[in-house]
């Protein structure tokens, strides 16, 4: 009796929420709490005025290639050109993949994107910056503010289900399909 009821209730809001409720909530929930994050951090890569979106700025080598860029002399022209599109194509991806998701457009593939720009940011935290121990954290520890070991998989759940579940209806995606229908 009791299961028939749980399961009927839960069957019930499964109806009314399912199909939109966890795409569209995790996109405002994304651009109230990381939205402002990657853009802000983003800012610090590029250059001045407008050519400063293809001119980036020292520091933008500086957190995405900071042991490549050190052993370089802090000389870009030192650099490789891998080396210099792995930083531009690190800075566009901060500006663009969390723009994209708030928007709804493309939302699977930039939600996945942004999971692998965290996994690369995290990776190069702890090996390119040495972030310390207590930054880095550790699960279990009864304290939730561990930057990366706590925060980060948080992040990666949100994106995972926003790749799993869609955009929801409130989208680009949703208004591009409905146009090639």
């Amino acid at each position: 009796m009791l299961s028939r009821l749980h399961a009927a209730a839960f069957a019930f809001v499964d109806r009314i929420f399912g199909a939109w409720l966890l795409g569209t909530l995790g996109r405002a929930i994304f651009a109230g709490v990381l939205l402002v994050y990657f853009l802000d951090s983003a800012r610090t890569k590029l250059g001045d005025g407008l050519s400063g979106l293809f001119a980036l700025s020292d520091g933008a080598y500086v957190q995405i290639l900071p042991q490549a860029f050190e052993a370089a002399g802090y000389d870009k022209a030192a650099l490789t050109t891998l080396q210099v599109v792995i930083v531009h194509l690190g800075t566009y991806a901060e500006i663009l993949l969390p723009i994209m998701i708030v928007v709804g457009l493309f939302t699977r593939l930039a939600a996945l994107g942004m999971i692998g720009f965290v996994a690369v940011m995290t990776y190069v935290d702890i090996t390119g910056h040495g972030v310390d121990s207590t930054t880095i954290g550790t699960w279990f520890d009864n304290s939730p503010s561990a930057a990366i070991a706590d925060q980060r998989p948080l992040w990666i759940f949100l994106l995972l289900t926003l790749v799993l579940k869609g955009p929801g209806p409130l989208s680009l995606d949703r208004l591009f399909r409905r146009r090639h229908s």
